[in-house]
Order: structure tokens, then sequence, then C-alpha cells
């Protein structure tokens, strides 16, 4: 048997077992990271442990990263004190390939993992002081959109928020309240230039970063905790940047099988870790492709994060690829197979690659309706990327990805991946006639409200912050399923087709409006019609 935790006294078995190894002197390494490092992690969650950590492994084994990469979290210490500590700091990537077979590798780039909240005053204090080091570099973020969100839907600040804001820095709540603390902490010490990177999956993560961060740095200063000094010094991206990213990568939650694989090649500590819905494990498992396209802005310096596959470029490039992925190119894709999936009874994305409607739909977004209107970055070819998605990527069975988990939120994401590509078709002047999938996706989104399936079972749909409003607003129409009433599905649907807020446009004025509700009509009818209306629109 083998542990993860000790792995160094089993070098020979695991390399036997075709377990890849650091390359690098791994306690020197993190001996100099614990002392002082050049890049901290914020958000050490499973993207991290399969993603960042690798590609500061591949930069270390390159030679050109001698100090190891410093963890932390602000909102709970849970992965610190049962993921991290456990295993003191190692992580066994997991790499799922298409044909089943596991691609193992020991990542031992973190040096160091620390809760840095005011909860715990010695790992705080301690975040604090490498923060006052000119030495720090960048600090990099996976703390999921939320993370970045200061205020309610009516505009107001969370109540935690506007606390943190009025009590000073000292009472720093929220993590863009404890990242505001520690630049202070950094301006008082010599104000030091640093780059921090919002790695999080949204668009324009860098501005949406640096707004939330000056939002609290300037109610700090109207209260008369703070100076103007700090305002300017947090303001000129020549000293404190926010660069803009676009990451990809497929990291489902750790799996069950994946452990039994694990223990039964003679792995002795890698069970399960639950936390509420999410698993963790001393293992991350991910697929094989990744992107991660990053504006080469960092005024303090940086690792050769190029050695690691990063593609650093400008941020007109870096808005080009995230626009290409998240409107055209992958996360219209998922949404179309989140709904459709639910509706037709699937647990598993792969699975539905499978299906010859879902697949001829998921063409027909990307391909058909995305690409003449996408914008070509220039770092990464968006045919190219379509095509790894749809041949490689989703169809790939060892990873358990869930049209669930895609389709949280759905309502928070309808205006970017599909309201871009309409209002690009209308400043085109191109006729959105020709358009099938997406208005498919969006008929069947407003069926899938309904939560039964298209075998009239009953489901519980995905976590959304409007599904309880549209819920309502279905059920007052009478809405349900089996109506097929043109007049009642219109004044029920005509409210929310026309949200701007929802779609980013009105989809009448789009020419969208009355085909979507023709298409929800169909999908509505009965037993069986959510199969019927998808194969009769995609095969014709």
């Amino acid at each position: 048997m083998v542990s993860l935790k000790h792995w160094q006294l089993s070098r020979d078995e695991l390399t036997k077992m075709g377990v890849k190894l650091p390359a690098f002197d791994v306690d020197a390494t993190r001996a100099a990271g614990a002392r002082q490092p050049v890049w901290i992690h914020f958000g050490g969650g499973n993207l991290y442990r399969a993603f960042h950590a690798e590609v500061a492994q591949d930069v270390m084994d390159a030679g050109a990263l001698d100090r190891g990469v410093v963890v932390v979290e602000t909102f709970s210490p849970f992965t610190i004190d049962e993921v991290y500590a456990p295993y003191d700091e190692n992580i066994l990537q997991v790499i799922m390939h298409e044909d089943g077979a596991l691609e193992e590798r020991v990542l031992a780039s973190t040096a160091a993992s620390f809760f840095c909240n005011p909860k715990r005053p010695d790992d705080y204090a301690r975040v604090q002081q490498y923060f006052e080091s000119d030495e720090l570099q960048l600090a990099t973020f996976t703390i999921t959109e939320k993370g970045y969100a200061l205020k309610d839907p009516s505009g107001e600040l969370f109540g935690y928020v506007a606390a943190e804001i009025a009590n000073g820095p000292e009472a720093a709540a929220s993590t863009m309240g404890i990242v505001a603390a520690l630049l202070l902490a950094r301006y008082e010490a010599g104000a030091a230039p640093i780059a921090l990177v919002s790695t999080d999956n949204f668009s324009q993560n860098g501005r949406r970063f640096r707004d939330a961060v000056l939002t609290i740095a300037n109610g700090w200063y109207e209260a008369g905790h703070v100076s103007q000094g700090f305002i300017e010094y947090v303001s000129d991206e020549s000293r404190v940047s926010f660069p803009w990213s676009m990451i990809d990568r497929i990291t489902p939650n750790p799996a069950e099988a994946v452990a039994q694989r694990l223990a039964a090649e003679g792995w002795s500590d890698l069970p399960l870790i639950p936390n509420g819905p999410v698993n963790f494990a001393g293992f991350a498992n991910t697929e094989q492709v990744h992107y991660l396209v990053v504006e080469d802005s960092f005024p303090n310096g940086r690792p050769a994060l190029e050695l690691g596959g990063v593609i650093l470029t400008d941020r007109e490039t870096v808005d080009k690829a995230d626009t290409m992925k998240v409107t055209t190119c992958l996360n219209p894709l998922h949404t179309g197979l989140a709904v459709y999936g639910c509706l037709l009874g699937y647990t598993k994305i792969a699975d539905e690659m499978r299906d010859e409607d879902l697949v001829a739909l998921v063409k027909r977004l990307g391909y058909d309706e995305g690409m003449p209107v996408v914008v070509n970055p220039g770092v990464i070819d968006p045919k190219e990327f379509i095509d790894v998605l749809v041949e490689h990527r989703l169809p790939n069975p060892s990873l358990p990805d869930a049209p669930q988990r895609i389709a949280q939120d759905t309502s928070q994401k309808l205006p970017i991946r599909y309201g871009h590509t309409i209002n690009a078709y209308l400043a085109a002047g191109k006729s959105t006639s020709s358009l099938v999938g997406i208005p498919l996706v969006i008929a069947g989104w407003l069926r899938y409200l309904e939560a039964v399936d298209d075998t009239r079972a009953a489901f519980t749909p995905s976590p959304d912050p409007l599904l309880a409003g549209l819920q309502k607003r279905l059920a007052d129409g009478g809405i349900e399923l089996g109506v097929t009433d043109a007049a009642a599905i219109h004044a029920t649907m005509q409210p929310i087709l026309s949200n701007l807020e929802i779609f980013d446009c009105d989809l009448y004025e789009a020419g969208l409006g009355e085909r979507i509700e023709g298409m929800f009509a169909e999908l509505n009818a009965g037993l069986g019609a959510v199969r019927a209306t998808l194969h009769a629109y995609l095969a014709a």
C-alpha cells in the first residue's frame, strides 16, 4: 500500500505504478514558499487542486520556480483542515481519459495552507506578513463568481459588507474585504506592486474584481478609515493590477468510482471527504484538455507561467477568448445539454452525447448558429475548440459531470450564452429566422420550469435565484404540462421573453418570441412531446 501523505517514502513503488512524480527538490521548494511565497492562491477547491497546482508544478519541474504556492481560504477552514493538512499539502491529480485510463500525478507544488480570516488570528497574521513583503508577485483566485458579490439583487450592500465598511479594515469579513485589508497592509509596508488575478469562470472577471475591491476601499476612505494615498495605490493598475483571464477545464467533484479504483491500485488514504453537496478528497479528478488565457499585466514580475501552458496575452485577446467560449463554443452547448438532459432523464453529460438528437442540438448551437458571429481570438481556433469539445470532452465517459450541475443558475447565464449571439445577429443585420437551436433551448428551459420530465415524472430543478418567481408566473397563468393554448402561453410568456435582464434583448423585437412560444407549446403537449419536438426540428 502507498500513502499520498508519505509518498516520498514510496518513490520506487509509485514509479512502477506509472504515477508521475515531482522533478524538483520538494522539501527546499516548500520551505522557501512557506518562508515567503511569490504566489498565493485564494480558494483551494477542486479547480486549484486539478489545474493551478499543475501549472505551478510544471513551472517548478522546468526549474523556473523555486518557491511553493501558498493556498488560503477566507470563508471556511474546511479544506485547510480536512483536505490540505491531513496530506501535508500533497495532491494526487487524476486525469480521466476517454478510454477509461487514469493518469496519476503527485502534485507537491503547494507549500502551505492557511485560513486567512480574522477568526483565526495566527493564520491571518501570517498571510498579512506575506502581503507586506515586496517579494510577493501575484495572488490568483478561484472563489466562484459569488465571492466577488457585494450587493443584493436590489443593488444594496449585503449587511455584513456594509458593516465591514463602517467598522474599518479590522472588521473585514467578506473575501473582498479581506483582500482589501491585505492590500492596505501591503501599502503601509511600502506599497510594493502586485497582480491580483481572478481565474474564476465569468466574463471580464478582472474588471469585476477591481470594482469590488475599490468599493470596499472607497467605503473605508469615506468613513475615514484609510488615506487618499491608499485609494490611489489600489486604483493605479501599474501598481495593483487586476488581469483578466479565461479559464476552462471540466473538473467534477471527486468521484466514488475513482476513489475505489485508486484503492484497488494500492492507495491507502484517498477516501471521499464530503462537505455538504460537494466532495473533496486527497485526489482531484479532471479532464485532459484545459485552457488558461491571462492578461500579461504583472507589475511586480511573475513566474514563467507559460511553461505551465498558460497563454499570456493582452486584455482584448483575453476578452475575445472568453467571449468565444462563453457565448459560442462551450457554455451555450453545455446549457442546452443541461436543460434537455433534465427533461429526458439523463444524469451524465457523457450519456447525452450518445443521444443523436442531443448531439444534433449541440452541433446546431455551435457550428451552425454560433460560428457565423464568433470573433476569433487568434490564440485559440474556435472551430478546433468546438471539434475537441464535441468529439472528445463532452462524450468522455470517465467524467462524472451531470446536467443537473450545469443547470444551476440558468436564468443568470441566458443573457451571455444566448442573448449575446442574438444581439450579434441583429448588429450584423443578419436575420434570426435561421436560428433553431437557440430558440429550442430557451423554449426547453421554459418547459424545464414545470419540473416534470418527458415521462411525466417530477424532478427537482437545480437552484436558481429566479426559479420560484418564474414557476409562480407559470402557475398563475395556468401553464402546466398539456397546456398548448396559444393565448394562454403568450400571456404568460410575454413578460419573460421580453425581459432584458434575463435575455439582454427583447426576444419579440429580435423576431424570436412567437417562435419560442410555438416551440414551447409543442414541447408541452404531453407525454413524449419533448423527444418528438427535438427530433422534428433537428432532423429537419
